[in-house]
């Protein structure tokens, strides 16, 4: 399945892991759809537990890339965060880039 069917699914993610690690895959690529999904994905809990550090890390990343809607969602995450998960997200950002344990 491409990138754009996952994309357009992310309506079925609600409980479905599955799709939620490949899109993992292309965010880890670097692609900028997929890292904003990723940030919607952990905002949400689309088929993972909500995480703001991690949403606000993937949000981040697809604003480097110049991401306007990235940057709309990452400040209404960033104000529902407590000073410890935007530490967590900085600390995430600083560190090693993420990867896939094969």
């Amino acid at each position: 399945m491409s990138l754009s069917q996952y994309l357009s699914e992310l309506q079925l993610l609600r409980n479905d892991p599955e799709l939620a690690s490949n899109i993992l895959r292309y965010a880890l690529d670097g692609n900028v759809d997929a890292q904003y999904a990723m940030g919607l994905i952990y905002a949400e809990g689309r088929g993972v537990t909500i995480d703001l550090a991690r949403a606000h890390y993937w949000l981040c990343l697809a604003c480097e890339q110049g991401d306007v809607d990235a940057r709309i969602l990452r400040n209404v995450v960033g104000a529902q965060m407590s000073e410890e998960e935007y530490q967590a997200s900085v600390r995430m950002r600083q560190g090693p880039k993420l990867s896939i344990v094969r």
